[in-house]
């Protein structure tokens, strides 16, 4: 259901069931969850492309009786967002590479990540509305995080399908591309953060861009990471590889960094 393969700092994930069109059941979601925990602590892993098998991305929800998309209400496992942890608690850029449809959750789990790349002839649709159901994978926070109120109600609402040009133009995706490039491209964004960016810089940027906080949280976080990042030695080496025009040699890790930068949150927290 799943394929992870890990070359050169990046992790790319394939949602596979090209037959089904990738389409998503409960096993697939603790899959998925299960890769990005893999990329989340394996340090070598710098960037992360979730994509599709074939020529879908993902058609959805599977809704043959035999699988187990949806567990019952009274289920104690139950929940609307499957995929644990989301795309945006993993501590590397998360690109989605759209190459086809993308339906419901194939579209509400394209929306927990950082980078969106289309096809620019793909189907689009969160249509639950549409199915008695409501959006899910925290898509009433996602949606207008990216976009606005105005499109989140337009696209959530209706229930309607548009094309990923239209995704474009409503700032649902970076990039609509033809079918055929947008894989490439996304993999060329993805071994440019492998190469240039630095690993810890690249984690606590996504944290603040995902953090539900306010402008005087933000500065006060974003100077915290300041003091984590000071003075250590990729502060220096990113200067001089940009002096140098070569690629930056970065020693640092998140996982080497992460208890400094909880304790630097943990300050800021108590100095409120």
């Amino acid at each position: 259901m799943i394929q992870l393969v890990i070359h050169d700092g990046v992790a790319v994930v394939t949602l596979d069931r090209p037959d089904r069109l990738n389409v998503f059941s409960g096993g697939m979601g603790a899959a998925l969850g299960d890769a990005y925990v893999r990329c989340d602590a394996d340090d070598a892993v710098r960037a992360v492309v979730l994509t599709g098998a074939g020529t879908a991305f993902c058609a959805g929800a599977d809704m043959t009786p035999s699988a187990d998309s949806f567990a019952g209400p009274s289920a104690r496992t139950f929940s609307a967002s499957p995929v644990r942890p989301p795309a945006w608690e993993v501590r590397k850029p998360v690109i989605a590479a759209i190459n086809g449809h993308a339906i419901g959750i194939g579209f509400t789990l394209a929306m927990q990540c950082d980078i969106r790349i289309v096809a620019e002839d793909a189907k689009l649709a969160i249509p639950q509305t549409r199915r008695g159901m409501v959006p899910d994978a925290q898509s009433h926070w996602t949606v207008p995080a990216a976009t606005s109120r105005a499109v989140a109600a337009d696209i959530l609402l209706t229930g309607r399908t548009f094309r990923g040009s239209e995704a474009l133009a409503l700032g649902l995706a970076s990039r609509a591309l033809p079918a055929a490039e947008v894989l490439p491209a996304a993999l060329e964004i993805a071994h440019d953060i492998a190469t240039n960016v630095h690993p810890v810089s690249a984690a606590l940027t996504k944290r603040l861009l995902w953090a539900d906080a306010g402008p005087d949280e933000v500065e006060r976080l974003e100077t915290a990471y300041h003091r984590v990042l000071m003075g250590t030695d990729d502060a220096k080496e990113g200067p001089r590889a940009w002096m140098e025009r070569r690629a930056p040699r970065w020693t640092g890790t998140v996982s080497g960094a992460w208890d400094r930068v909880l304790e630097a949150e943990s300050s800021v927290q108590e100095n409120k």
